[in-house]
């Protein structure tokens, strides 16, 4: 059990990888009278990550309270018939339906941004979180959603993140008994309700506009229609996949900018390159992004999947190992749980002598492992994300507008980072901006 606060976890955590890599990338610690196996290996996470698909019995069961019993953490049966169901809503023909509204909401943000600009240091990760969430209910769920009701829902899922977190690190409130009576599990219960209240919201708003155009199955487009019409999933897999994509869709977006603003606004020649590269695509115009677009900005590309190898977003995962597994120096032995340390991967050997550093050029001078399994950003094996390419198009075409605006300013070195479930920052007073051009 690892006590302290939340960046004390983080601390330890990293503290742990290093010690994995001077131990032959394979070491387990004990959890009463359980092993929990901790691998930086990608290799040896690859072949358990295929191998053993059930999330682990320590974290993940608490974790289905706030995110539900959706494709994050459904077990193995279930998992493989929601995923073949869902997989439809991801392919490009209907992401690429949803750039408008991206363009709408960067669009929207650059406006909010605008009255931070010049007066020194300020929190971006409100803004970059409201703004996350309405684009995944205006994009996969087809519903429009307030203000107040962003706000409410961010501040509630946050305020969850954090006292889980806590709990884990107090071993007291491991015993149910003393939990169920403690003021955080009121508050607790208070914050999953508002968040289920969201859901719950959302799902009544599609399916009154659902029942407005008499089913029509014809242009299906959005995550949640495709659910509505499959016939497939009854009404509490149906909230419990809806839950989850809002959950997952609009948080690990919105940290993933918080931090890579973060990033640009460190290295003003990094800035500088997209800049020029957001020039050479669009010219002085602040025309929305096309289609063809996306595939010209390389470089911006390139620094969105560096600051996700850099500070990547879930810094671990476990697994339930079910089956004994053989890695390369060790074997798992079933009954047992396994951590997979994405951080470690991405600080492995094979990045070369400068894994430590932010070098978006590494992703276009093939200076990138011959081994592709070292990226892991959106995890790994059959269980990785499915989401990927809905967020590098949201996050891009953010990106797009914000830089054709505004310069960053920051000091990454400045940054203290916390383990709340993803990495977070201890504060989010990281970034100024200047207005580089009326928009």
């Amino acid at each position: 059990m690892i006590f302290g606060n939340s960046i004390q976890l983080w601390d330890k955590f990293k503290s742990m990888t290093q010690e994995c890599f001077t131990k032959g990338h394979a070491v387990y610690f004990l959890l009463g009278p359980k092993k929990i196996y901790f691998l930086t290996d990608p290799d040896d996470i690859a072949v358990v990550a295929n191998v053993c698909l059930q999330k682990d019995t320590i974290f993940g069961v608490k974790c289905k309270e706030l995110v539900g019993d959706g494709l994050l953490f459904s077990d193995v049966i279930t998992w493989r018939r929601h995923r073949k169901i869902i997989l439809p809503t991801f392919n490009q023909q209907v992401l690429d339906t949803y750039l408008p509204i991206f363009n709408n909401k960067a669009r929207k943000l650059v406006k909010v941004f605008e009255k931070e600009s010049g007066k020194g240091l300020f929190d971006h990760s409100t803004y970059l979180r409201q703004m996350t969430l309405e684009t995944v209910c205006s994009t996969a769920m087809g519903v429009e959603i307030n203000e107040a009701e962003a706000v409410n829902y961010t501040n509630a899922l946050h305020l969850a993140f954090d006292n889980g977190t806590e709990r884990y690190q107090k071993i007291w409130l491991q015993i149910d008994f003393i939990y169920n009576l403690s003021n955080m599990k009121k508050e607790q219960d208070k914050c999953i309700e508002v968040v289920y209240e969201m859901t719950r919201q959302v799902l009544s708003k599609k399916k009154k506009l659902y029942e407005m155009t008499n089913n029509n199955k014809e242009g299906i487009n959005s995550f949640i229609e495709h659910l509505l019409n499959s016939n497939e999933l009854s009404e509490k897999e149906i909230i419990n996949e809806v839950h989850n994509m809002i959950i997952a869709g609009s948080d690990t977006s919105s940290s993933v900018l918080l931090f890579t603003l973060i990033l640009i606004g460190s290295y003003p020649e990094a800035q500088k390159k997209i800049l020029d590269e957001l020039l050479y695509i669009f010219g002085d115009s602040d025309r929305d992004l096309v289609k063809q677009d996306l595939g010209k900005m390389t470089y911006t590309e390139a620094v969105l999947k560096e600051s996700m190898r850099f500070l990547v977003m879930a810094p671990f995962v476990m697994r339930y190992i079910d089956k004994e597994v053989k890695i390369k120096n060790y074997t798992l032995r079933p009954g047992n749980n396994c951590i997979f340390s994405f951080y470690g991967v991405h600080r492995h050997d094979i990045w070369g002598n400068d894994a430590d550093q932010f070098k978006p050029e590494r992703w276009l001078e093939s200076e990138l492992p011959s081994n592709s399994k070292a990226y892991m950003a959106f995890s790994i094996g059959k269980r990785n994300c499915i989401g990927r390419s809905y967020a590098m198009m949201l996050m891009k075409t953010t990106l797009a507008h914000l830089l054709r605006c505004y310069r960053i300013n920051s000091d990454y070195k400045q940054l203290q980072i916390k383990l709340n479930v993803l990495i977070k920052p201890v504060n989010n007073y990281y970034i100024s901006i200047e207005n580089y051009k009326k928009c």
